[in-house]
């Protein structure tokens, strides 16, 4: 009796259901480039404005927090002792020019008596000294009377620069030295202000490449880093770097017109350094990183994902501008990268719900 052959039953495995992924498609367009750091408002100028002569505070002439021009009067000091100082050393020119007169009719004399040879050649020499002496007798005193007049200006005290006036430091009627370390005020300087703002040293070449190019500007943001508080332009770029902290320190100069910025103040100093045009963009967390670098999931027109290493430029308010390894149009992988390999299939949907659409 024959066997029949064997009927073999083949069961086919299901296929792997589709991973649900929210997705994107990179963009090119124009991107704004900057660089973000704290920064700490400073005055422009700050004078202690103190006595440069001891004497008694006869008048305060300003008020706290008063605006004041370079050359104001600020207080005045009792001039009476400096006016006598003065007095004392102008008469005592007189004096030496009077003696000098006097000197100068005996070296004639002299002189007279010795071409008839009735007199002596050291008479002569010694009115002659006697003038000489008078003369340089005079020029120290013309000294002692212009110091006099510098001390006796000193009296009257002045804003040596335009700004604003602090806490009055010294009331009225109390005795001021040379000497004394706490001045009278404190002006500082508003406007133009700066800001002093740190940024990481690997953003140096950037900086000065784009200085090269012309005056960069700077924006100045409250800590919130939306409220726009006043525009400037970059001052300066410090000789050293922070060692400890890799850092470079910045200076901004703002006009602060509204005195809106405020010495003392935190804020966000934002460098502006250039438009990009035409990069490819995506939104920032399309970013995944690894072990060797940054890379990210794009779907292929299979609907299969692939893991492309990309190098970023930047990552700025929720968009990261690719410099390699995406191209404008491509499928991105936004949200589920953690249930991703490479190749499985991926079933995409953006954030309405709809399939992403390639091009550009």
């Amino acid at each position: 009796m024959s066997r029949g052959p064997a009927t073999a039953t083949t069961t086919a495995r299901p296929a792997a259901p589709a991973v649900p992924v929210l997705a994107g498609v990179a963009q090119a367009q124009d991107v704004q480039l900057y660089q973000t750091g704290l920064g700490t408002v400073q005055a422009f100028n700050t004078v202690t404005v103190k006595a440069r002569v001891d004497g008694q505070l006869d008048k305060i002439a300003f008020v706290e927090g008063q605006e004041v021009k370079a050359g104001d009067v600020l207080a005045q000091l009792d001039p009476r002792p400096l006016q006598a100082a003065l007095a004392q050393v102008v008469a005592q020119k007189a004096r030496d020019e009077a003696q000098l007169a006097n000197a100068k009719i005996d070296l004639q004399r002299a002189s007279s008596l010795m071409s008839r040879e009735f007199g002596t050649q050291q008479r002569v020499d010694t009115a002659q000294a006697l003038v000489a002496q008078l003369q340089a007798a005079i020029q120290g005193d013309q000294a002692m009377i212009d110091n006099a007049r510098v001390q006796l200006g000193y009296t009257t005290i002045a804003a040596p620069i335009s700004g604003r006036t602090g806490v009055r430091l010294v009331d009225q009627g109390n005795i001021v030295r040379a000497g004394d370390a706490g001045g009278i005020v404190v002006i500082t300087q508003l406007q133009p202000i700066s800001v002093i703002f740190t940024l990481p040293q690997d953003g140096l070449g950037e900086v000065h490449e784009e200085m090269a190019k012309g005056q960069l500007k700077v924006i100045a943001f409250r800590r919130d880093e939306k409220t726009i508080v006043d525009e400037g332009a970059l001052a300066l770029v410090d000789n050293q770097i922070d060692q400890a902290a890799g850092t470079i320190r910045l200076k901004a100069t703002f006009p602060n017109a509204k005195n809106a910025l405020w010495p003392g103040e935190f804020v966000s100093a934002r460098l502006m350094l250039g438009v990009r045009r035409g990069v490819v963009t995506v939104p920032a967390p399309v970013v995944q990183r690894g072990p060797n670098g940054t890379y990210a999931y794009v779907i292929k027109p299979d609907d299969t994902a692939e893991m492309r290493p990309i190098k970023v430029h930047q990552i700025r308010d929720g968009i990261a501008v690719i410099d390699e390894g995406l191209a404008a149009g491509e499928r991105v992988v936004i949200d589920g990268q953690y249930k991703l390999r490479p190749g499985v299939r991926i079933d995409a949907t953006v954030g309405d719900g709809t399939k992403p659409k390639t091009g550009v």
